[in-house]
C-alpha cells in the first residue's frame, strides 16, 4: 500500500523556481514596437553592418539623405507661398522672405540644404570609387546612386530657374538652347510642346514633383540594395576571424546623430547669409554667374559655343555611369588602382581648374 504524496515535501521531479516564475511584463513602448513591427517588418532594418561603416566618411549616403529630407521639409513650406507663373514668380519670392512667417529662414534653409546635398552627395560617389565598392555585385547600386547624383543637379538648376530672377531666366534662356540642340528629344525643356502651360509651371512640376518622386523611387532602390548585397568590406582592413558586427539601426542612430549636426550648420549658414532675391529679369542682357556648382561648365560656352555645355555634361555625367563597366578589375585597394584613380585625379583636378579660374576671371557674371 502506498503512501498518500505529501504536498509540503519537496518534489525533485517539479520545476524549477525560475521555470514557472511568470515572465517579466514588457513596457508599452516595447510592445508598441512589436505590435507595428508584427504587421510592417521594421525589424528587418536591423540587419548586421561592418564597424567601419559607422565612420563619417562611410555615412555620406545617409547624410545626403537627411539633407534630402530637408529639402522637402522646407520645400513644401516654400510652396505654399510660391506662385509659379512668369508674372508673379519673382514677387511671390519676395512676399515669402519678406511677409511669411519664417519664410526667409525657410528659403535660406532650402538653399543652403541643396548645395549641402550636391556636395554630399558627390563626396559620397567619390568616396565609393576610391574603396571601389561599386565592384562586382554592386555595379546596379553605383548606377543608381549617379542616377540620383544627376538629379541632385537637375533639382539644383530648376530650382535656380524658379526664383525668376535675372539669373534664373538666364539659366532658362542656356536651357532652351540646349533643348535645340536636342531637336525632338529636347522639345519637353522649350516653350513649343505647348503654348497652354508655361516652361516656368513646367520646370516648376518638375523640381517638386517629378525629381524628388524620382529621387525617392531610386532612395529606396538603392537601400534595398544596399540590404541585399550588404555594406561592402573595407579594402584595407582585414576581416576579423570573430566578428560582431552592429545592427543597421545603430548606423542609422550615427547618421541621424551627424544629420543634427548638419542642420544645425545649416541653419546657421541660413542665418548669417541668406541668399539675396535678385531683381525681375531683362530680356536681351546675359550679366550673372550662375552657382558655383555650375561653373565647370561655364567658360565652355565662351570657347566653344552653346552646344559645347551639352556635350560636357554629357560627357562628365556618362563617364560616371560607366565607372563599373569601364574597371572591370576585381582590386579594390587604392595602391593596386592607380591608373584609375590617376585617371580621376586628373578629370577632377581639370573640373576644379575651371571653376577656380571662372571665380577669379568672372567675379561678378560674364
Amino acid at each position: 500500500m502506498t503512501a498518500a504524496p505529501n504536498p509540503s515535501a519537496p518534489n525533485s521531479d517539479a520545476p524549477g523556481e525560475s521555470e514557472t516564475a511568470a515572465p517579466a511584463r514588457r513596457g508599452w513602448f516595447h510592445r508598441t514596437v512589436d505590435a507595428i513591427d508584427e504587421r510592417m517588418g521594421i525589424k528587418a532594418l536591423a540587419y548586421p553592418v561592418p564597424e567601419h561603416a559607422n565612420n563619417l566618411s562611410w555615412s555620406l549616403g545617409g547624410i545626403t539623405a537627411v539633407a534630402f529630407v530637408i529639402l522637402l521639409a522646407t520645400g513644401i513650406y516654400i510652396a505654399q507661398y510660391y506662385d509659379p507663373m512668369p508674372e508673379d514668380a519673382n514677387q511671390s519670392v519676395r512676399e515669402l522672405v519678406t511677409g511669411a512667417w519664417l519664410g526667409g529662414f525657410a528659403r535660406a534653409l532650402h538653399y543652403w540644404a541643396a548645395q549641402a546635398m550636391f556636395v554630399l552627395a558627390l563626396l559620397h560617389l567619390l568616396r565609393v570609387f576610391f574603396h571601389a565598392s561599386y565592384k562586382k555585385p554592386r555595379e546596379g547600386n553605383w548606377v543608381l546612386g549617379a542616377a540620383m547624383f544627376l538629379l541632385t543637379f537637375l533639382a539644383v538648376f530648376t530650382g535656380t530657374v524658379l526664383k525668376w530672377d535675372q539669373e534664373g531666366y538666364e539659366a532658362l534662356i542656356h536651357n532652351l538652347d540646349v533643348a535645340e540642340l536636342l531637336g525632338g528629344a529636347g522639345i519637353w525643356f522649350t516653350e513649343e510642346l505647348t503654348d497652354r502651360v508655361s516652361i516656368l509651371l513646367r520646370l516648376y512640376s518638375a523640381h517638386t514633383v517629378i525629381i524628388p518622386g524620382l529621387v525617392l523611387l531610386l532612395f529606396v532602390w538603392h537601400a534595398l540594395l544596399v540590404k541585399r548585397h550588404r555594406i561592402s568590406p573595407h579594402p584595407e582592413i582585414p576581416v576579423p576571424e570573430v566578428e560582431t558586427p552592429e545592427p543597421f539601426t545603430a548606423h542609422l542612430q550615427r547618421v541621424a546623430a551627424f544629420g543634427l549636426v548638419l542642420l544645425g550648420v545649416l541653419s546657421i549658414l541660413g542665418v548669417l547669409l541668406p541668399p539675396v532675391v535678385g531683381p525681375t529679369p531683362v530680356e536681351g542682357i546675359e550679366v550673372t554667374r550662375p552657382l558655383w556648382m555650375f561653373w565647370w561648365f561655364f567658360p565652355m560656352e565662351e570657347w566653344f559655343g552653346v552646344a559645347s555645355i551639352a556635350y560636357v555634361i554629357a560627357g562628365v555625367f556618362g563617364l560616371i555611369f560607366l565607372v563599373p563597366f569601364l574597371d572591370r578589375s576585381p582590386k579594390r585597394r587604392w595602391r593596386e588602382r592607380r591608373l584609375a584613380l590617376g585617371i580621376a585625379a586628373v578629370l577632377l583636378l581639370a573640373l576644379v581648374a575651371i571653376t577656380i579660374q571662372v571665380w577669379i576671371a568672372n567675379p561678378k557674371g560674364h
